[in-house]
């Protein structure tokens, strides 16, 4: 049967762990996971939970495109909430005993991995209902996916205003400049801190963390 697959995670989540602990990860996780089950809408439904992951599957990109979008609003408006990343793709998938298979899951996880943070990537044909409905998609070009033989055309939709807030390069958390912990310059470039450890972190190995995707 056909249906809208995607994958979400928190982008940087083991820089943060392992910044912050274990404690704080585990919480995050939950809290993630208690996000996203409030903006489903009825539009889709939560597959599985794994660590910081989220799949999710909808009968439509369009009820998809709706929720991702809701995932990504509720997150920009919580507090040093660590920036999101999205995979999404339709296709045929086989459905056994309340778990997918197939290769569309496959290409949904895959396009999901190759997201940086704040992104929403998906196929031509989510894209092209994203479009449709007035939501940019920019082509990536044809693209290598791990394990899939063919090259896929990606797209980056613009969904969400992530972008506007900046990123702890240590813990790779999301904080405004004006409430951060700290702010160094360095290489010509500033940086913010969700903790003066982290600013600390940054300060001792600044080429270590300055171009950290």
């Amino acid at each position: 049967m056909e249906a809208t697959f995607c994958f979400v995670d928190l982008a940087g989540f083991s820089a943060l762990t392992e910044t912050h602990g274990d404690d704080a990860g585990a919480d995050l996780a939950r809290s993630f996971s208690a996000l996203t089950d409030a903006a489903l809408g009825g539009d889709a439904k939560i597959v599985d939970t794994v660590g910081d992951a989220v799949f999710l599957v909808s009968e439509t990109p369009s009820r998809m495109i709706h929720v991702v979008a809701r995932i990504w609003e509720a997150a920009d408006a919580t507090p040093e909430f660590p920036a999101l990343r999205a995979g999404l793709h339709h296709g045929e998938a086989v459905l056994r005993d309340g778990r997918w298979f197939g290769t569309s899951v496959n290409v949904a996880a895959r396009v999901a991995a190759l997201a940086s943070g704040g992104h929403v990537l998906a196929t031509a044909l989510v894209a092209a209902t994203a479009r449709g409905e007035g939501i940019a998609a920019d082509s990536l070009g044809p693209m290598a996916l791990k394990n899939i033989r063919e090259r896929i055309e990606l797209f980056s939709l613009a969904i969400g205003a992530q972008s506007s807030s900046a990123v702890d390069p240590v813990c790779r958390m999301r904080i405004q400049p004006e409430t951060a912990a700290g702010h160094l310059r360095f290489g010509e470039r500033d940086f913010w801190f969700c903790s003066l450890r982290c600013a600390a972190e940054f300060a001792a190995h600044p080429e270590a963390h300055a171009d950290r995707e």
